[in-house]
């Protein structure tokens, strides 16, 4: 026998039903009928608390902190909620995301094919010679061509191109490229240092942001805001932060000064965002930076101005903007708002759950599957030619934790639309509170209507 609440709240009996999930339910055997939602309840109620919930699993980094990753691993526990079934942000009853999912790490990487863990480095290799050719190919076209029809073309797939070179060597920095370091440092500091990235700068605040994603202050990249922050900020930064094309043109200045509210220098070895261990890796990446800037110095000098501008700078804004809109939208703009956590109700689990997958149609391939983007968070691991199918074989598990993305046409125009609808609705989120969800500017929002 199972016990519920009747509509005149009190305990009363029914028959255990048996579950269609094969997860076991959050609240232990109760039976729910089909029409009613269970709403987080006071222990005292029912005269007693809920049994804590096993813990979430296998945390596949380090103890959480801005250093080298440390031996060995740590679980993460989670808090249990009562039931999976509450008051959304908009005040409707319905599946809550922000509640303490019944599976663990631990079961979403059972689910994952054995083989899908596997590196082929040849293979890694072989997209590298890829990218590599096209980028070559494309700008051996324009030369030939050199007419102003054929410019904007080259401009947006050589842009594409530099973005796809950058997703290369973010394997590198997770090690999914290949098994073997010495190689993952070396493709990296190629890729990123040809598109003035900092390879082991960007590479350790990344690590920074995968250790605690959707964390509101821990987090690196794109992360929320306090309200108290976000009224601290000038007029000009909140206009550029939250409005289109100038938040796609952030992410050469993140590089140097980071979000609001955190100091430091992807280029500066005594960065707050390393430790001494890291000293060198930095000094040398960015001597990698400084490298190319020379090289791109010199190419002014011999071939104009106008030369490298047309070949290399538009281009390198373009990937900017690339990088911009996927970081962003893997991170907002879903139909419905993604919980943000603090304190004891974040864990690595449910933080890399709010994370979003996103469809590119055509770009899907150039761009390494990067939308498969909750596998990725969860296990970085991963090499990116395995991730298509190590998602399909979580979605069973995962449930409604996953969000669905929509379909795209052969290009991701569909983007835009969660894109500006977030930046003019996700600013700031409240100075207090464990589960927070982002809230509006009202003077921003009634600017753009």
């Amino acid at each position: 026998m199972a016990l519920v609440l009747s509509d005149c709240c009190v305990l009363k009996t029914l028959p255990s039903l048996k579950m269609g999930s094969k997860h076991k339910p959050m609240v232990p055997q109760a039976a729910v009928p089909a029409t009613v939602g269970l709403r987080p309840l006071p222990s005292l109620c029912l005269g007693r608390s809920f049994p804590k919930h096993k813990g979430a699993g296998t945390f596949p980094y380090g103890p959480l902190r801005r250093g080298p990753r440390l031996g060995g691993e740590t679980g993460v526990a989670v808090p249990l909620r009562p039931t999976l079934v509450s008051d959304n942000e908009n005040g409707e009853a319905g599946f809550d995301p922000s509640a303490p999912p019944p599976f663990t790490l631990a079961e979403i990487r059972a689910a994952i094919p054995k083989h899908c863990w596997g590196k082929n480095t040849w293979k890694s290799i072989s997209y590298v010679v890829r990218d590599v050719a096209v980028v070559i190919g494309l700008a051996a076209a324009a030369s030939y061509f050199n007419n102003w029809v054929f410019w904007p073309i080259y401009w947006v797939a050589q842009g594409t191109m530099f973005w796809a070179l950058f997703v290369l060597g973010h394997d590198c920095g997770h090690g999914s490229f290949s098994s073997n370091h010495k190689l993952n440092s070396v493709i990296g500091h190629l890729t990123h240092s040809s598109i003035l990235v900092p390879y082991h700068g960007w590479r350790i605040s990344h690590r920074t942001h995968h250790q605690n994603h959707g964390h509101v202050e821990n987090d690196e990249s794109w992360h929320p805001m306090s309200k108290k922050l976000y009224n601290s900020l000038d007029e000009t930064t909140r206009k550029l932060r939250f409005n289109i094309p100038w938040a796609l043109l952030a992410y050469p200045f993140y590089l140097w000064g980071r979000t609001p509210g955190k100091k430091g220098s992807h280029f500066h070895p005594d960065s707050d965002l390393f430790v001494p261990s890291e000293k060198k890796d930095v000094i040398t990446s960015t001597a990698c930076w400084s490298a190319m800037v020379a090289l791109l110095a010199g190419l002014t000098v011999f071939m104009g101005p106008a030369w490298i501008i047309k070949f290399y700078v538009i281009p390198y804004w373009i990937f900017v903007m690339w990088l911009d809109l996927v970081t962003y939208l893997h991170h907002h703009g879903y139909d419905e708002k993604v919980p943000w956590y603090r304190g004891k109700e974040w864990s690595y689990l449910r933080g890399g759950l709010t994370t979003i997958d996103r469809d590119y149609g055509l770009i899907n391939n150039i761009h390494h599957d990067i939308g498969t983007h909750v596998v990725h968070h969860l296990f970085p691991q991963i090499p990116h030619y395995h991730l298509v199918e190590a998602t399909e074989a979580v979605k069973p598990v995962l449930g409604k934790y996953y969000r669905e993305p929509k379909q795209s046409g052969p290009l991701p125009l569909h983007l835009l639309d969660p894109l500006v609808k977030s930046m003019s609705q996700d600013h700031y989120v409240n100075d207090e509170g464990e589960i927070v969800y982002y809230q509006a500017d009202p003077d921003i929002k009634k600017s753009r209507r």
